[in-house]
Order: structure tokens, then sequence, then C-alpha cells
């Protein structure tokens, strides 16, 4: 009676849990839709015999969407690589190795095209306290010093000169070509999903510092010896901290956007 009952209470908190995550499959064989029918395919058990039915099904939705799409939709690429990854795959579930390589081409190819043109690809709006810092009126005259201060910083730190850019360029390609575990330095990426244009101060043992400026929803990287840091910013007023152990590359994401 016991046993019945613990295996009653299991099942019941394990349905109130799916329905909670909103992800309820049971009419799955009905759906029509590629976004449900995608998420399916990333969440189920891989003996779940209805996967069988479900990629097929999909793969051909998809191939229906991209011929009647009318010309300039943007979701059609996303359905062909999708399709892509299905004629390889099991479902468009991507695994950290995936997006770390995905990551690491985007950056090679900007990289690349940098160190060819000769200048930052960055496009960004120049720091004003108004693009750096927002706070409450009652803290005004205190946030407004440090807004003029970490504006008049970041547009310093942007302003790299050919030649230091052509070297950063440079070196941060090395470390994303280079595969040796054993290297002393690697390529750490922040990206800002912010309104507000941010600098990302990263602090190791001793005098081991650097300052990353990062353009509001834009991404910046930088090269550093391998080690334990303490990463810290302003996003838009908010105080960022977090200690990180870097042994290899890595990408951090950083605030949100309002709009």
């Amino acid at each position: 009676m016991k046993k019945s009952l613990l295996f009653f209470t299991t099942f019941l908190f394990l349905c109130f849990s799916a329905q909670q995550k909103g992800k309820d499959y049971n009419n799955i064989l009905k759906s029509k839709s590629i976004y449900e029918i995608n998420a399916f395919l990333r969440d189920a058990h891989p003996d779940d015999p209805r996967r069988s039915i479900m990629k097929p099904k999909v793969m051909e939705l998809m191939k229906e969407y991209i011929k009647n799409a009318p010309p300039g939709d943007t979701k059609v690429k996303q359905m062909q690589d999708w399709l892509a990854m299905l004629k390889r795959k099991s479902s468009t579930k991507v695994t950290f190795d995936e997006m770390n390589a995905i990551i690491r081409k985007k950056q090679i190819a900007r990289y690349q095209k940098e160190l060819q043109a000769g200048q930052s690809a960055i496009v960004y709006t120049p720091s004003s306290p108004k693009n750096v810092y927002v706070a409450p009126d009652a803290a005004a005259k205190t946030t407004a010093v440090i807004a003029d201060t970490e504006a008049s910083e970041f547009n310093m730190l942007m302003a790299d000169n050919p030649v230091e850019h052509k070297n950063k360029t440079v070196k941060i390609l090395n470390s994303l070509f280079d595969n040796d575990p054993n290297a002393k330095e690697c390529i750490i990426m922040i990206e800002n999903k912010s309104d507000c244009n941010i600098i990302v101060r990263i602090e190791g043992v001793g005098n081991i510092k650097y300052r990353l400026p990062v353009p509001a929803g834009g991404d910046n990287s930088i090269v550093i010896q391998k080690g334990d840091y303490l990463l810290t910013s302003l996003v838009c007023g908010a105080q960022y901290a977090s200690q990180k152990t870097i042994q290899k590359p890595l990408m951090v994401a950083l605030g949100s956007s309002s709009k």
C-alpha cells in the first residue's frame, strides 16, 4: 500500500512538473506547428516511438514553408538550417561543444574581415552619461560623476589606433585557431544584451587586470592569461560581479534589452 501511494504521489508530482514547464506533448501527433514539433524532438526521449513519425512530418512542414515563403522572409534561413541539422541528427538541439564551434567560426570570420579592412567592424554609439548609467533621480548627483567617468573611459578604450587594432586582431585570431590545451592564454567573449555601453573589468592575481569595452547590443573579445578572475561591470547602473576560473575559451552574456 505504501509503495502504491509513493508511486501515485511521484506520478502526480511529475505530471504537475510537466504542466508547470508547459511541455505537454500528449497531442503532439496531431500538431502541425513547426515550432512545437521541433521542441518535442529536442525534449523527447531518444527511444520515444513518436519521434519516427514527427521528424519526417516536421521536415515536410519546413520544406513546405520554404517553398511558399514570400521573398525576403527572414525565417527561411532558420528553416533551412533546421532542415540541414535534421538530416544529420535526431533533432535541432545544439550541444555546448557545437555552440562553441558556431561562435568560434563566426568570430574567426569577423576578425579576418577586420584584419583585411584594417579597422574595427564594431558599430556603436559613443558613450554619454545617458547610455552608460540609468538610475533613480534621488541618486542623480552621485551617479552623474560615475556615468561621466564611465562614458569617457569607454570612448577612450574603443578608440584603438590602426596599429593597436591590428595587433589585437592578430592576437585574437591566433587564439581562435589555437587548440593547444597547454596554451597559457585563451579568449573570452563578452556579449552585451543591454541598452547601455559597458566596461567589463577582469581582475586576476596581483597586477593582472584587463578592461574590455562592449557596446550596447554588441560583443567584444579579449585574449587573457588563464587563471582565476573577478569580472565586474556596471550594466545600466546595476552592479555585475562574478568569479570565473578561465582555463578555456569562455562566452559571458550580460544584461537584457528593455526594447
